[in-house]
């Protein structure tokens, strides 16, 4: 009875759809290492550039992406346009001063501006808050008793021997985000931190495009200084201030000292596209599958590319032939239920972009798209992966995130169709690579739309090197990866239900 039973409830979800849905088989079987090749060669090509965003390369790769989707007669995704267009901003610091009781010192030997989040202003303080190393975690707070509500903050880079994070990495209180944080909440109005090197030779400030021109919330002003700049500002307390906050720390409060702090900047506008097709469905037509890859890259730096086939080429490619798989579908009168949209989107190198613009100017709406089937790195192999067989699997992340149905769905059409390895060595959270958080798959799952990040893996030496190229990919491979997707989305396409949204988002704490 128990071995019925299982039978019973492993089977339903495929048993019951089958008889409302055609057989996909041959559809799949037009997805070939060959026509992926063919593709990657063109998309992971010279003449791309290494299609950094924004760049004429990535312009081209979009262009063959969009003639692409209409030569299969697909509709464009974005209220008749292939494009989704957004903008990103480049800030250019034009200029950059400090002066302590109308001293003035230089760029690179004395200080350093920060870029990212820097303003145009000219602020001159007549008191300066010295607050430690600026750490707030659990029950230490280096701004106990201390106001600095619209003040000048100054701290010291790194830590004390004696501090233990409760978060490591790059989100530790104790690292120059989680510090910047912490001052932004108390209501800083600009932040010194004292720091050894100086002088630097390297640029303080070199100009990068982002995507929030406009802010929420404004930061604080930030400059790195140096430690002599420090103790010219703190005064004969301050003397050899890094020392003595080994031995006997300096008091924690507020010193009396002129200081002006200047900086200036120019931005340029550009834009960047995703590119979007659809595929209407019959009776289900107004919920939708979204099938994503990002086919940017690193770009290229001086004259050296980065070809980026693996990342993202393999993914973008796997989207161009699963498209055209469902296109011959329903030309052949069998196509989905519900639309699918392939989205192919760009600046996911960049700190996911073009899904986050996405999802904040969804197209379609989010509480009709069932699931987001995500495909970022499936031309290559794991070298770390130690069992299994290394020629037939793919890293499953997110099916068990935000649907209770989805795991259970994926893999029973993995088994009857695709039988492929699915790993889940990747989908906990807090596996220290983070890769749940690493790709466009999470815009959607953080807006409540179930996810399936596929994923091979490859972080080794060719990972966002020049060496990432077409001829290291394992074609066969990657077509049963983009066959899985396939009937994968045949499935979600075709089910008589959306999927549950029935288990919370969680982040782990520090991200």
């Amino acid at each position: 009875m128990q071995k019925i039973i299982v039978v019973i409830l492993f089977f339903p979800v495929l048993a019951i759809q089958a008889q409302k849905s055609f057989n996909p088989v041959s559809f799949a079987k037009t997805i070939t290492a060959d026509d992926l090749k063919k593709h990657l060669y063109i998309i992971a090509s010279k003449e791309m550039e290494g299609r950094g965003t924004p760049s004429p390369g990535l312009d081209r790769a979009a262009d063959y992406i969009e003639n692409h989707f209409r030569s299969l007669g697909l509709l464009p995704g974005n209220n008749g346009s292939y494009r989704l267009q957004y903008p990103v901003y480049k800030d250019s610091m034009t200029g950059a001063t400090v002066t302590v009781n109308e001293k003035s010192y230089e760029i690179n030997k004395d200080f350093q501006p920060t870029g990212n989040t820097n303003y145009t202003a000219e602020m001159r303080f007549s008191e300066i808050v010295f607050a430690g190393y600026g750490i707030v975690d659990g029950d230490r707070d280096d701004y106990k008793d201390l106001n600095v509500s619209g003040k000048l903050v100054l701290i010291l880079d790194g830590a004390p021997a004696d501090y233990k994070p409760s978060v490591n990495g790059s989100r530790s209180p104790s690292s120059w985000f989680g510090k910047y944080n912490n001052a932004q909440k108390k209501g800083a109005a600009a932040l010194l931190v004292a720091s050894t090197g100086f002088p630097r030779k390297i640029p303080a400030v070199s100009a990068q495009y982002n995507l929030n021109g406009y802010q929420k919330n404004m930061f604080p002003l930030l400059f790195t200084i140096s430690a002599a700049v420090a103790e010219n500002m703190l005064g004969d307390e301050g003397k050899n201030i890094f020392d003595k906050m080994k031995t006997s720390p300096l008091a924690k409060k507020t010193y009396k000292a002129n200081i002006g702090l200047g900086y200036s900047k120019v931005t340029t506008l550009a834009y960047a596209s995703n590119v979007m097709a659809v595929l209407e469905g019959t009776d289900l037509k107004d919920e939708t599958v979204f099938i994503t890859s990002h086919y940017d890259h690193l770009g290229k730096r001086d004259t050296v590319i980065y070809y980026g086939a693996d990342d993202d080429g393999s993914g973008t490619v796997g989207v161009l032939e699963i498209a055209e798989a469902f296109a011959k579908a329903k030309a052949a009168g069998k196509g989905p239920r519900r639309s699918i949209v392939f989205m192919t989107v760009s600046g996911e190198e960049k700190g996911l972009w073009g899904s986050e613009y996405y999802v904040n100017h969804p197209v379609f709406p989010l509480n009709k798209t069932t699931v987001d089937l995500n495909i970022d790195m499936i031309g290559r192999s794991d070298s770390s992966r130690r069992q299994g067989d290394s020629t037939n699997y793919v890293y499953v992340v997110g099916d068990d995130k935000v649907s209770s149905d989805l795991k259970t769905i994926s893999e029973a059409v993995n088994k009857k169709y695709a039988k492929v390895e699915l790993d889940y060595k990747l989908n906990d959270p807090k596996d220290p690579q983070r890769i749940y958080f690493r790709s466009d798959h999470y815009n959607f799952a953080k807006n409540g739309v179930p996810i399936i990040f596929y994923y091979d893996g490859m972080l080794g030496a060719d990972y966002h090197k020049p060496t990432d190229t077409p001829e290291k990919i394992n074609y066969t491979l990657m077509s049963k990866r983009a066959q899985l997707v396939f009937y994968t989305a045949w499935e979600m396409g075709n089910r008589n239900d959306m999927l549950k949204r029935d288990i919370p988002l969680e982040v782990p704490r520090g991200f």
